[in-house]
């Protein structure tokens, strides 16, 4: 076999491999927001054992803007994300198939001693007028406020849906949180600290999550919630994405987004 004869071959077994039907027998990743992920982690694992022969993948959060990128480029087959598409998005033949609200959540370091706040105290604390816990009758500590950056889908739903936030300016000495397993991981920390994201059971675990004007994540009347969803490119759906999907919407699944707090969303 000439040089030129094993270059061309070589080059076209590396084209092989990139071709959809190759990629799908490949692991299936499902990458994006870190919102909702200890629960489509447990669907996962829900899903595993019911298709072992499918390697299936659901990764720390690299955020619903980047899923976007992953599935539109073909990087990746299924993305997750916590916002709806934006038009310029949706343009590169994009999928939207939500499967879950979940409750935007407030929580705070235990030593914080407190156990819930009203909306006008919480922008008070966010924005940096409230500064102690002991001016809300909790513990004599600073309060150490973790927000997200602007573009986090929680974030979003906080300023569109809860009374105060739509033009907070957040306090100049607050700590920002790149993700939402960071804003989680220092509260759990940091004595003192207060910080905001979705909604799970796990939370209750080393946490407080805050009642806001009365009312607990969980119920029916509090005012913010984001939609998880899945997303995939038209045209590219294959047997082991279509095995997910469906899963991800079975009666097995949606008890699972129930046992985490989550609301399923109907077919």
């Amino acid at each position: 076999m000439s040089v030129l004869t094993f270059a061309l071959v070589f080059s076209l077994g590396a084209f092989l491999q990139l071709t959809p039907a190759a990629l799908a027998d490949s692991e299936l990743k499902v990458v994006g927001t870190g919102d909702g992920l200890e629960m489509l982690q447990e669907i996962g694992n829900g899903f595993s054992a019911a298709y072992p022969a499918i390697e299936l993948s659901i990764p720390p959060s690299i955020g619903s803007g980047g899923g976007i990128a992953a599935v539109s480029s073909g990087t990746e087959r299924l993305g997750r994300v916590a916002r709806p598409l934006k038009d310029s998005e949706v343009q590169y033949g994009l999928i939207y198939l939500p499967i879950a609200r979940i409750p935007s959540a407030i929580f705070t370091h235990p030593s914080s001693g407190i156990k819930g706040l009203t909306s006008e105290e919480l922008v008070k604390i966010y924005t940096g007028e409230i500064t102690n816990w002991s001016e809300l009758g909790g513990a004599d500590l600073r309060v150490r406020v973790v927000r997200r950056e602007d573009a986090d889908s929680t974030l979003q739903v906080l300023r569109g849906s809860m009374p105060g936030w739509k033009d907070l300016e957040f306090s100049p000495r607050s700590k920002t949180a790149l993700t939402t397993q960071d804003a989680i991981s220092s509260a759990r920390e940091v004595e003192g600290a207060i910080a905001f994201g979705p909604y799970s059971l796990p939370l209750e675990e080393g946490l407080v999550v805050l009642e806001i004007d009365g009312h607990h994540p969980t119920d029916d009347s509090y005012p913010s919630a984001v939609t998880l969803a899945l997303i995939y490119k038209d045209g590219t759906m294959d047997a082991q994405m279509e095995e997910f999907i469906d899963y991800a919407q079975s009666d097995q699944a949606r008890g699972q987004i129930r046992d985490f707090g989550g609301v399923p969303v109907p077919k």
